[in-house]
């Protein structure tokens, strides 16, 4: 997955950044709201990470135009502020969800993956499908009964197709959501990483099918 991390602290940004990255996420960092709004123009996101004292306003207008503007995108908003008032108000501007500072990393990425989840209309870490069982938080799936371990690049890749089953994606989107603009990849990386993952869904009904000039999706046989 694809996050944006608006954050003007950097020791605390290059934290986040870098926890993220350890469980295969690509992270595109903006220290404030103009570099936010910049790399918003420029590309998709599965979700967002929020400060609100920025240095070049508030990242509750920003979150209010935001929603204004009809992104659906989730935000978690992070704020130090810790009163009833402050959190009701930036989850009625539209915030799915908010921590405060200082947090443990452990309770951010649980509230991103909670978030995500939601997103995409489950309860559970665990999802179903076509003989698969594939656990996002363990990083692994399961087929006949035989447990095979997913690396990261395999763990998001699955979980972008299995977000949308049937959904067609292109090379060049499934770029965009793996890798940040700190990376440069060739859309023939997306070819090994469909490869290696092909190998790991044998045994099951899944499929990757690579839809010839489109891109690829996943499928229930």
């Amino acid at each position: 997955m694809r996050f944006l991390l608006v954050e003007d602290n950097t020791d605390l940004a290059q934290s986040v950044s870098a926890r993220l990255k350890l469980d295969g996420h690509a992270v595109d960092w903006a220290a404030d709201l103009h570099s936010a709004n910049g790399c918003l123009a420029g590309a998709s996101y599965d979700l967002i990470l929020l400060d609100i004292a920025l240095p070049d306003g508030d990242g509750r207008d920003f979150l209010s135009k935001h929603r204004a503007m009809k992104r659906d995108t989730p935000v978690i908003v992070m704020t130090a502020r810790n009163a009833v008032s402050d959190r009701v108000d930036v989850l009625d501007r539209g915030a799915d969800d908010y921590v405060t500072k200082p947090f443990d990393f452990s309770e951010l990425e649980a509230r991103c993956r909670a978030v995500l989840r939601r997103r995409g209309g489950s309860a559970r870490n665990v999802v179903s499908y076509g003989g698969l069982e594939f656990d996002a938080l363990a990083a692994r799936i399961e087929v006949a009964g035989e447990v095979r371990e997913l690396r990261n690049r395999e763990l998001r890749l699955l979980e972008i197709l299995l977000s949308n089953p049937r959904a067609i994606y292109s090379k060049a989107q499934l770029c965009d959501r793996l890798f940040s603009y700190s990376e440069d990849p060739s859309e023939n990386a997306i070819e090994v990483y469909v490869g290696r993952l092909r190998k790991k869904l044998e045994g099951c009904h899944a499929r990757i099918e690579t839809v010839r000039g489109v891109g690829y999706r996943i499928t229930d046989q």
